[in-house]
């Protein structure tokens, strides 16, 4: 990336500190989705963490939040979801409540016991037996796109690899038609677009394009519910008595849900390991000289990233938190993207070092009962998607600034371009 561009982000992070220091606690809103596209967001919850831990935001265009910033609080909450509730009825768990008519309940905004007996309806696509299968398959995906990639002329990594690989990905978990899988691209992305994203234009237009999802989904459900079982996740779900017969708004809950964690984590992860392998190009040269460290990398980069930056729940009672008084019905904001950058239970967080001693020491996946489920093959992809362009590729030069997702929930790009050497 040129100096210029490196100067001018520099620039843009000492006026965001020069902001954040000199704004008061009682004003912060550090679900701001801007923070997040101008990756500016760093000294806000840098100040929460030290002076404001567990901290209530009533000044903000949406409703009122408590945001928890600190590793060990985060834990807390997302270990007792006895006191801390997912379910969609009460807002489910992103920062904002998901807009009127569109909330398809998953099981990842469900409480027990439904979660439970829901989510385990698909963990069997990801045990070690299956992913051992799935690995000869992305080996040989991630080797045909990276083959076909341009030498020497700028192109959008995002596109060109993080979307392609992961896309097929989906299209293979979900046996669905291979040539039309960048719905599902476009599908994950429509179902987590803030309204000023620009993804798109109305709430209508959303609604419209997810009710195609819905439709198309719908087809795929009826012709394997009546088919003899298959291995891929509607297959599973239609032949499983905890999910069989759950209504017609769940089925697509689900469905949308499962896009959404097969598409955001493992892609935007993706990108994120280019960008920083070339922000810390000392790191580079390690993993270079020693390519094993992707085992260590990988897990690092995910904390890095941090591909979903929060996770809400609502307080079912009365609690205290970091000597605060969270009432029932209050929505509790996780801040995973903080959570991993704090200094009291993880060493220099601010540095990406692809050796780190304990590299799974992180809150990317969440933790207790809603842990990702894929979380396995998200590392599974990025692991072999490394070790392809390790030997085809000297270099991924990154030749300009990334273009980020308007959103606090999902820490993606639009864009990353690059050059290959």
């Amino acid at each position: 990336m040129h100096g210029s561009v490196e100067s001018e982000k520099a620039a843009q992070l000492r006026i965001a500190r020069a902001q954040a220091y000199a704004t008061p606690l009682k004003d912060f809103h550090p679900g701001a989705p801007r923070l997040f596209r101008d990756d500016t967001l760093w000294p806000w919850f840098e100040r929460l963490r030290a002076e404001a831990p567990v901290h209530y935001c009533s000044n903000a265009p949406i409703e009122p939040y408590w945001s928890v910033t600190k590793y060990n609080d985060i834990m807390h909450v997302d270990t007792h979801h006895e006191i801390f509730s997912s379910d969609s009825k009460l807002g489910g768990i992103s920062i904002r409540d998901a807009p009127q008519g569109y909330d398809w309940p998953s099981f990842i905004a469900m409480d027990q016991p439904r979660h439970a007996e829901q989510r385990k309806t698909v963990s069997p696509m990801f045990t070690p037996e299956h992913l051992d299968e799935l690995a000869v398959l992305i080996r040989q995906r991630s080797g045909k796109v990276l083959d076909a990639l341009p030498r020497h002329e700028t192109f959008n990594f995002v596109e060109k690899v993080s979307i392609e690989l992961t896309t097929q990905m989906l299209a293979t978990l979900f046996d669905f038609p291979f040539d039309e899988r960048r719905k599902l691209t476009r599908w994950s992305d429509v179902a987590t677009a803030l309204p000023k994203s620009g993804v798109v234009e109305s709430e209508a237009q959303r609604r419209a394009e997810m009710s195609d999802c819905a439709s198309c989904f719908t087809r795929l459900w009826n012709e394997r519910v009546n088919a003899a079982p298959r291995n891929d996740l509607i297959s599973m779900m239609a032949h499983h008595d905890a999910t069989r017969h759950m209504d017609h708004d769940n089925l697509i809950g689900n469905i949308i849900l499962l896009i959404i964690g097969g598409n955001d984590t493992t892609r935007n992860t993706m990108t994120g390991s280019v960008l920083a392998l070339h922000e810390n190009p000392e790191q580079f040269a390690k993993l270079r000289d020693n390519p094993a460290l992707l085992d260590s990398m990988v897990p690092e980069v995910i904390r890095w990233q941090t591909p979903l930056a929060h996770m809400r729940r609502t307080a079912l009672c009365d609690t205290e938190l970091g000597g605060k008084l969270i009432r029932k019905g209050e929505r509790v904001v996780m801040w995973y993207v903080s959570g991993n950058r704090d200094d009291e239970a993880i060493e220099r967080p601010n540095d990406f070092i692809i050796d780190r001693a304990r590299p799974r020491t992180h809150l990317a996946f969440g933790f207790g009962i809603h842990r990702c489920v894929g979380m396995r093959l998200a590392e599974l992809q990025l692991r072999i998607v490394w070790e392809e362009m390790l030997k085809r590729f000297d270099h991924i030069h990154v030749v300009g600034e990334p273009r980020r997702v308007y959103s606090s929930f999902v820490r993606g790009y639009e864009s990353l371009p690059v050059r290959l050497s």
